[in-house]
This record gives C-alpha cells, sequence and structure tokens, in this order.
C-alpha cells in the first residue's frame, strides 16, 4: 500500500507495518492508522506518520535514550486496551516537541506511545505517575549522550527500530 505524506512524499509499505490506535492519539482521535517511520537522513528521530492524513507526523525517541530511569507502569484499562498482560513485547515511544530554537526541543514522558509489538496495536498511555513530564527538556541530555558515545548515532544507541519501516535515502527515491 502506498501511503502519501507531505514530509516523506509517497511511502511504499505493507499492510503489516501498520499500527492501530483504536483511540486515536490525543488531539487526534479520528486518526488511527500510523507507521513509524525511521529515516535514513537522521540520526536521531524517527517519525510516527498517519497514514490516514500525510501531513501528520510526529518526531518520536525511545525515553531510553535520555532518561536512564524511565520506568512505566501501566494501568489495567491501558493493558486490557493494548491486549497485553505484560510489557515484555512492547515498545515505547515518546512525542518530541521541536520548536523554531531546537535547543528548547522537550520530550512527552507523561504520556508515551506504547505498541504492542505482536499485536500490531497501540496506545498513547497517559502515566500516573506525578514525576514525569509533559515537557522534558531533551537537547542536553542528547548531546550528553552523543558526546559520550561520539562514534554511534542516537539510534545506533536505541534499542533496535524493529517496529519501523526504513525509507530511502531520499523521499524521491519513493515511488
Amino acid at each position: 500500500m502506498i501511503i502519501k505524506t507531505t514530509r516523506f512524499g509517497n511511502i511504499q509499505i505493507e499492510e503489516s507495518d501498520v499500527i492501530t490506535f483504536s483511540e486515536g492519539i490525543l488531539g487526534f482521535a479520528d486518526l488511527s492508522k500510523f507507521v513509524v517511520l525511521d529515516d535514513p537522513n537522521d540520526d536521531i528521530f524517527a517519525w510516527l506518520q498517519s497514514c490516514e492524513a500525510g501531513a501528520i507526523a510526529f518526531p518520536v525517541l525511545e525515553p531510553e535514550l535520555f532518561s536512564q530511569s524511565y520506568k512505566v507502569s501501566l494501568s489495567k484499562t491501558d493493558l486490557e486496551s493494548l491486549k497485553m498482560t505484560d510489557l515484555k513485547k512492547a515498545r515505547f515511544f515518546s512525542i518530541v516537541t521541536i520548536p523554531d530554537d531546537p535547543t528548547q526541543m522537550t520530550a512527552n514522558l507523561k504520556a508515551p506511545v506504547v505498541i504492542n509489538l505482536e499485536q500490531r496495536i497501540a496506545r498513547q498511555c497517559v502515566l500516573q505517575d506525578n514525576h514525569l513530564a509533559i515537557r522534558e527538556p531533551l537537547f542536553a541530555k542528547l548531546q550528553q549522550r552523543v558526546v559520550a558515545n561520539p562514534e554511534l548515532s542516537i539510534k545506533a544507541q536505541s534499542q533496535s527500530l524493529d517496529v519501523a519501516v526504513k525509507l530511502p535515502a531520499t523521499p524521491e527515491a519513493s515511488l
């Protein structure tokens, strides 16, 4: 199937790449079909791209990249919605906000996107932990991570993005 995006052009994906959000994402309840895109031209972010609205794509990162102590405790409702009994086969992503000044970028640790890898379903879960920030400053933490391991990209330091569709090196190379 081909999805049309404003950021990446036309992209060929398989039906099995689609992740379904039965309740949508906060603020976008009418959108339920997304795909995680691994942009080869960007060593930092993956993109949560809507399959239904080409202009909607969220930069995402694994929270462990900038918050080593990040722990998630999902409610019974979240687990039921994700059709999971434990989190062993789940992947977590934080949606990132990048303003005009990228040094002010933040990540939403309070409401991660949780993906059930086996069933390809997801939910943006609002966690009850009041110590988690909705706007966690990110730039300095990512910078420290790169300085600590300059030979590795941020993505190489993360878990394998086994949930992501690899994009061609140039968007024009897509259909």
